[in-house]
């Protein structure tokens, strides 16, 4: 049987692994709700592929918007792929902290309420 954490650490490692290559292997043309925004907007066909100078079209005004910190995860056009594998490095980096920090706190909510009956 595999130990926590040999599986911990495996998991991880495979999800960096995955992400890193997803970036060179990902489709430039846009899929799900990106693809329905210029479906909407008469932008794109339904089955054609996406023209070159599509764009979303947001309504920001007396709205709240935000700046995406790694928008399409990248970090600019100057940094390519380099900067995807950094962005996606530190978004499953990011996730796996958060995730596991909310699991060792159930975990240390569990054990206090058993003590406590």
């Amino acid at each position: 049987m595999i130990d926590n954490k040999t599986f911990l650490i495996g998991g991880l490692v495979l999800a960096l692994l995955i992400g890193g290559i997803a970036v060179f292997l990902a489709s430039g043309d846009p899929d799900g709700l990106e693809s329905t925004a210029l479906v909407v907007q008469g932008q794109k066909e339904l089955t054609g592929g996406t023209p070159a100078d599509a764009e979303i079209h947001e309504e920001t005004v007396d709205r709240f918007a935000y700046e995406s910190p790694m928008p399409d995860y990248s970090l600019g056009e100057q940094m390519g792929p380099l900067g995807g594998v950094i962005a996606i490095v530190a978004g499953t980096t990011i996730a796996f902290i958060l995730v596991f920090g909310a699991a060792c706190g159930i975990r240390i909510l569990r054990k206090t309420g058993k003590t406590n009956q």
